[in-house]
């Protein structure tokens, strides 16, 4: 399951399959990462990392591990708390222990894998779950939304992916209140554990999407994403790829929408956001009866490429990178190098991923598979943002110039959660609530009437 690059990367994420069933009994999971906890809070880099399996202690040694603690904490600011009790849960022979932490700027997650034999196998942080239910309705309206949204407008209906099969997600559709049949869109997630809004800290930019597009007339399908269902059993793939991740639950969703009565078959349309952008023309490939595709944020350079220039600007944002920082940018630098060079049969783990995963995405081409589509695309895209920025923008204007049925549009204030602000986009502006511009909504509403 890929970890690193989220809407937010906090931390270097990594993760290792092992599931040796040594002593599996006498080591208590949430013992061994309250005790990782602690060495990390003593500063005790060495110690920390007693624990982990052999791939995940040859991808984070304690020097490593050490560069990727402070780091966090310059993005989020000191630690302060540990809050509430660790969540504990058993995943397909793993044991996932979250426990939430309080920073300066932001309240944390931190999600370890325990394996049978007691090794820790995996590790991220993520914007905390705690404070805001990851569960969201229309039955637990906000009092404060923007003048797009009208809860009474819509109807929402709880859903099951795949269903029947090992892979069951569960989701939400959401109808726009009367007869139909409506045009109806698949919002399609960004990397990470994600839930069905997309939630961020106190942000929800899917639901936002999915009760915006149904006010105005256009129902929206959106789920949990199989990695954060299925952690255990993803972790466990050794040749994942994206498909498993990411294409087959979208490609399934257009097919669920199909088979929705209040839906118009002739108007499925898909909308990928983050690296759901950048995968989105590979889903309308794939999925019969996609109508056209909307790409927010979507990169169009390669996913380790970001890595490296997302961290460096995030150390960087204090006005300059100290040496610490340039070792830690020169580490992922080398990963980055790595997967250039990767082949199928290639060992470790490559940020928290197999080598199958990155020569997936690496024999991967967005801009080409798009321009191979028959069918419309809008490409809409904040001007600061951090994570995808106008580079990628500009590609994807170079590479689909000529074609009359591709619209861009880019936009000042936006960041990459398609939130309004101003100055240097950070992860501290994610932890302050708001909703996803009001323009976001129209153009797209616009853009399927034309369609």
């Amino acid at each position: 399951m890929v970890r690193v690059f989220r809407q937010v990367i906090l931390v270097i994420v990594l993760a290792a399959a092992s599931l040796s069933p040594v002593l599996a009994q006498e080591r208590d999971p949430q013992a061994i990462v309250q005790a990782m906890v602690d060495h990390l809070l003593a500063g005790d880099f060495e110690a920390a990392v007693a624990d982990f399996s052999p791939e995940m202690r040859q991808a984070l040694p304690p020097d490593t591990m050490q560069t990727t603690w402070e780091g966090l904490a310059e993005q989020v600011g000191a630690f302060q708390a540990l809050v509430g009790a660790p969540q504990v849960t058993e995943a397909e022979g793993v044991t996932l222990v979250v426990i939430t932490m309080q920073f300066d700027a932001a309240l944390l997650d931190m999600q370890a894998s325990v394996s049978a034999g007691g090794q820790i196998t995996g590790l991220y942080f993520r914007p905390s779950e705690t404070a805001v239910p990851v569960e969201a309705s229309a039955a637990d309206i906000p009092a404060d939304l923007p003048d797009y949204i009208d809860p009474e407008a819509f109807e929402e209906r709880a859903i099951v992916l795949n269903e029947g099969t090992d892979w069951e997600l569960p989701g939400t559709l959401t109808l726009p209140v009367g007869k139909g049949p409506f045009p109806a869109v698949v919002l399609v997630h960004g990397s990470g554990p994600n839930d069905r809004d997309e939630t961020i800290g106190p942000n929800k930019p899917f639901r936002d999407l999915a009760w915006g597009l149904a006010t105005q007339g256009v129902a929206a399908l959106r789920y949990d994403k199989r990695s954060k269902v299925h952690a255990g059993k993803m972790a466990a793939l050794e040749s994942m790829t994206v498909d498993d991740e990411v294409i087959a639950d979208a490609v399934a969703a257009v097919r669920l929408l199909h088979q929705t009565d209040e839906v118009d078959p002739d108007r499925v349309f898909v909308i990928g956001h983050s690296l759901g952008g950048h995968l989105v023309p590979r889903v309308a490939a794939e999925a019969d009866g996609v109508a056209g595709v909307v790409i927010l944020s979507g990169n169009v350079r390669p996913l380790q490429d970001l890595i490296v220039v997302q961290t460096e600007y995030l150390l960087g944002l204090d006005g300059e990178l100290s040496d610490e920082d340039r070792e830690q940018v020169n580490r992922l630098e080398q990963v980055r190098q790595a997967i250039e060079n990767l082949n199928a049969a290639t060992p470790g783990m490559f940020f928290g991923a197999p080598a199958t995963y990155w020569i997936d995405l690496r024999d991967y081409d967005p801009v080409k598979v798009a321009r191979s589509l028959d069918r419309p695309l809008l490409i809409l895209q904040g001007e600061r943002d951090y994570q995808v920025t106008m580079d990628d923008f500009a590609l994807w204007q170079e590479g689909l110039s000529g074609r009359d049925n591709v619209t861009f549009i880019s936009y000042a204030r936006l960041n990459h959660l398609l939130m309004s602000g101003s100055g240097p986009s950070s992860p501290a502006e994610y932890e302050q609530p708001g909703y996803v511009d009001a323009a976001i909504v129209a153009d797209i509403i616009g853009w399927i009437s034309e369609n």
